[in-house]
């Protein structure tokens, strides 16, 4: 049987701190996957739904985007996928008798791992305004309120539409249709906040955002270049495929300010290797680069190889270089004047081991640079992902074997949902080719990305907020001013399997819809749907769930949206069968293959268990949808973040029991943190020159220089916890400190938050010493934000 949901908050008091682990997985992860998975589902129903995860007539995983092999194992899941299911499969359930015993004031007061223990949601629920409670609502009424508001709006753009990574394809197609039926272009969405500086940069340099390799070429790659990212964690499966690369011949270089169990050695569970042998070693070489040096890094590395061209020879690819790629000769000039000094003092590296990492590259075959976060959320992530590029360019590793760019992306379906159309700045062929299909006029002016919504709302220019998934409060910066903004807007709509904290802080009025999940079947058993997703490689085969819906009648993502917009457009916007694509969704693939380049005969190249690959011109056959056909070098200033003495650049990150924001666990197991969450890992020598202890309970608090002036935030009552970091790095769990990172401190270009580079100062907490328990237990639970004015 499963376990009853627990009655507490995570009780920091209990924190404990033991020595970080040096190998990821092994029998530890199956252990802990078992037992999440058994509180959550019970023995039977765990073995029924495990065995189905990433099986071609199962379920795609509602996890990570990692892609599959052709020959799937019998148990195609890691331990964080395991957690990730049982989350979602679990038999808890929130019912209305829930909400009528718990004050909406009362829930605001639990974390968000509290929250998302409580089970699945059941049925529709409202808030009124003034109220203190939610109360059942029907499915029609509930749908004619969301179309009535729609209505009411003065202009489309006081309506903005989020959307989570997990949606499915034909429910993020729907979704955007009828975003656009409404006459806007507000559709942010997560990527926004984690690889929009990935495709700002791709875009720009090889004509496509998205990356260009292949499981096949990782494995086949010479060299591997992991840098910002942490697999053991983020993204588990992908270890499988290092640790074949490695058996294969590969060389791995981890560059990362923390070492990471995951990036040093795999037990892999299913090999004999693994389990007895003590699994294999994966980086061949730590770089333990500061944060925000990562352009610093691979403009050595561009230095150091043509350096060795002008020296010796061979080193560039020209017949690559001439054939392909454009602004060579003024990247070459740039690197010859490049300060080596300064390539120290950003990377905190000295010149001779940034060299030794230039040579191995120089003598690589075939490189791949994998990156996640750690690259994407900085002021100068697109400047450091285009010099990421010019390396790459150099050597002719763009478009051949065991070589490209390697955006490891999060949720298991993000990828598709911007193919889908989910994008505030939408291709003008993209709107011709929907307003063929569709019939109607698609709104042509860009929308509002994710900061710029909240900005919106902020200042009072949005009236309604919907999201397809996801948990936007928790999820977005500068936490004090979303929770204060999302309660000016008159009425916020969440379509959620589980409860979190954007069902607390809400609008005026608020509006829960319960949906199915990935592991739940839709439709009869024995006629049910299936959705689509692509991974993080551009591939796409069909999910099809397999248990019964949490609730009687529970509609899909797709019926949601399908029944909104029949109510809408009866007599104006986008033509179409709703009733039709509800029922049976090879109409809306149909739609699909009729709208968005690389979708031909969709339905048949999914049948079967068959995996739709979408086109992807650098990698096929190296052609570059960027102005002149060819890759682009670009000269990029160096930037790197100055930190004032005293002060520490933190970065924010998941723990092991975490992904994004669904909190599965107390426990960081992998850097030795177990039953709490709000500490702060810092370097034993910068803890000391701050006049701290290990231990010692401190406040944190941001500094940031904005136009008015020095902006400071607060996060309460963390623990110091010395940790192996670059000096004058640190680093702290996300969403505890999103209060911290400021709503305008952003990437250039990309706009994306700058979540790895906040400037924060220690204060010791006010009641440390005196009380050693009851500060941080009570820091640890969610604080309602002050109302704007």
């Amino acid at each position: 049987m499963a376990t009853r949901p627990p009655n507490v908050d995570i009780d920091e008091s209990k924190l404990r701190v033991t020595a970080p682990k040096e190998v990821a997985v092994g029998v530890p992860a199956v252990l802990h996957a078992l037992q999440i998975s058994w509180e959550q589902m019970g023995l039977k129903r765990s073995a029924e739904t495990l065995l189905r995860v990433n099986q071609k007539n199962g379920f795609d995983c509602p996890g990570c985007a990692w892609p599959e092999e052709d020959k799937r194992h019998i148990a195609e899941f890691c331990e964080n996928g395991a957690k990730a299911v049982a989350e979602e499969a679990t038999l808890r359930r929130v019912t209305p008798a829930f909400f009528a015993q718990h004050a909406v004031e009362d829930l605001a007061d639990h974390d968000d791992w509290w929250l998302g223990q409580q089970g699945r949601l059941t049925e529709p629920m409202l808030l009124e305004e003034g109220a203190t409670h939610y109360r059942p609502i029907g499915w029609d009424e509930a749908l004619d309120l969301v179309a009535d508001a729609l209505r009411e709006l003065d202009d489309p753009d006081e309506a903005v539409f989020y959307t989570s990574g997990r949606t499915s394809n034909e429910a993020a197609f729907l979704y955007q249709l009828l975003v656009r039926g409404v006459g806007t272009n507000n559709l942010p969405d997560c990527s926004n906040m984690c690889h929009e500086s990935s495709g700002s940069a791709l875009g720009q340099t090889l004509g496509i955002g998205k990356g260009t390799v292949t499981l096949d070429d990782i494995h086949e790659a010479d060299l591997l270049i992991i840098a910002g990212q942490n697999p053991g964690t983020n993204h588990p499966r992908m270890l499988s495929a290092l640790e074949k690369a490695k058996q294969r011949g590969a060389t791995i270089i981890a560059v990362n300010p923390l070492p990471e169990a995951g990036l040093l050695r795999f037990e892999n569970p299913q090999t004999p290797r693994g389990v007895l042998l003590g699994g294999t070693a994966l980086a061949d070489e730590f770089v333990q680069i500061r944060l925000g040096g990562d352009q610093a890094l691979f403009q050595a590395i561009g230095a150091h190889l043509l350096e060795g061209e002008a020296r010796d020879g061979g080193v560039v690819d020209h017949a690559f270089v001439e054939a392909h790629t454009s602004g060579f000769e003024a990247y070459r000039q740039a690197m010859a004047n490049a300060d080596w000094r300064e390539f120290e003092t950003a990377t905190g590296l000295p010149e001779a081991e940034l060299r030794r990492v230039a040579e191995i590259v120089r003598g690589s075959a075939s490189t791949i640079v994998c990156w996640a976060m750690g690259l994407t959320q900085h002021k100068h992530s697109v400047a450091t992902l285009r010099d990421v590029v010019n390396v790459l360019l150099l050597q002719g590793n763009i478009g051949r074997a065991g070589a490209g760019v390697c955006p490891v992306r999060g949720h298991s379906n993000v990828q598709g949902d911007r193919t889908m159309g989910i994008y505030e700045k939408p291709a003008p062929a993209f709107l011709d080719a929907l307003e063929r299909e569709f019939s109607f006029a698609a709104p042509r002016a860009n929308g509002h990305d994710t900061v710029d919504s909240i900005r919106a709302m902020r200042d009072g220019r949005v009236r309604f907020f919907m999201a397809m998934g996801g948990n936007f409060i928790s999820a977005t910066p500068d936490t004090a001013v979303v929770e204060a903004a999302m309660r000016r807007v008159d009425l916020t709509v969440q379509v959620s399997t589980k409860l979190n904290r954007s069902h607390v802080v809400t609008g005026r009025r608020a509006l829960i819809l319960p949906t199915l999940g990935r592991t739940d079947r839709d439709g009869r058993r024995g006629d049910a749907r299936k959705v689509t997703v692509e991974d993080s490689m551009g591939a796409v085969h069909a999910s099809h769930g397999r248990l019964d819906p949490p609730g009687e009648g529970m509609p899909s993502e797709v019926a949601i949206v399908a029944r909104l917009s029949a109510r809408l457009f009866a007599e104006r916007g986008p033509r179409a069968d709703w009733a039709a694509l509800e029922a049976d969704y090879t109409g809306i693939r149909t739609h699909i293959q009729n709208v968005v380049p690389g979708f031909e005969d969709f339905e048949q190249r999914i049948a079967k268990g068959r995996t739709l690959m979408l086109e992807n011109g650098p990698r096929d056959a190296r052609r570059f949808a960027t102005p002149d056909g060819r890759a682009q070098f670009t000269v990029n200033p160096l930037e790197y973040p100055r930190v004032p003495e005293g002060r520490l650049l933190l970065q924010t990150l998941r723990s092991h029991d975490q992904y994004n924001t669904t909190i599965y666990g107390k426990d960081d197991r992998y850097r030795g943190i177990h039953d709490g969450r709000r500490v702060v890992l810092t370097h034993p020598d910068d803890i000391a020159a701050l006049g701290f202890a290990p231990g010692d309970l401190v406040d944190l608090v941001s500094e940031w220089e904005g136009p008015d002036g020095l902006q400071e935030r607060r996060a309460d009552a963390f623990r110091l916890v010395p940790y192996s970091t670059p000096r004058g790095n640190a680093a702290a769990y996300y969403p505890e400190t999103n209060v911290l990172v400021p709503l305008d401190s952003v990437a250039d270009v990309s706009g994306t938050p700058t979540s790895k580079a906040v400037v924060v100062r220690f204060e010791q907490h006010a009641d440390w010493p005196h009380d050693r328990a009851d500060p941080l237990r009570q820091a640890g639970r969610a604080r309602r934000a002050p109302d704007l004015p």
